[in-house]
């Protein structure tokens, strides 16, 4: 699924990937847990978190994520951003929680990864 249709779907606004809104996402991990990411979370996944701070940008740069959802609208800090443009990350808000934004994805047809993928 497109990046764009994503953010589509989550009603979410942008604050940092427009020029890479055409990139394809196949799978998504909700967590809060940074630990859980490393250890379960595939390359390209999409990460929705409740968090907006640096280790979450940097989680997902040593994951090779590709992009980040911050739900509940959460106020995302310009220091985030401009992180999350050096790491070439999309980031992106949205006011719905992490369940609606799960749940408006999987139904679309976006798979979760976890700790029983291959």
């Amino acid at each position: 699924m497109k990046l764009l249709k994503i953010c589509e779907l989550i009603e979410g606004e942008i604050l940092f990937g427009d020029e890479l809104l055409d990139r394809e996402i196949y799978k998504a991990y909700g967590a809060d847990l940074l630990s859980d990411v490393l250890a379960f979370a595939q390359s390209q996944t999409l990460l929705l978190t409740g968090l907006a701070n640096i280790q979450v940008v940097r989680t997902a740069e040593i994951a090779d994520l590709g992009a980040i959802i911050v739900v509940r609208g959460k106020k995302v800090e310009n220091s985030i951003i401009d992180l999350a443009k050096d790491c070439n990350i999309p980031i992106i808000t949205s006011k719905k929680t992490m369940f609606e934004c799960c749940g408006l994805l999987y139904q679309m047809g976006l798979k979760a990864c976890g700790p029983n993928d291959e």
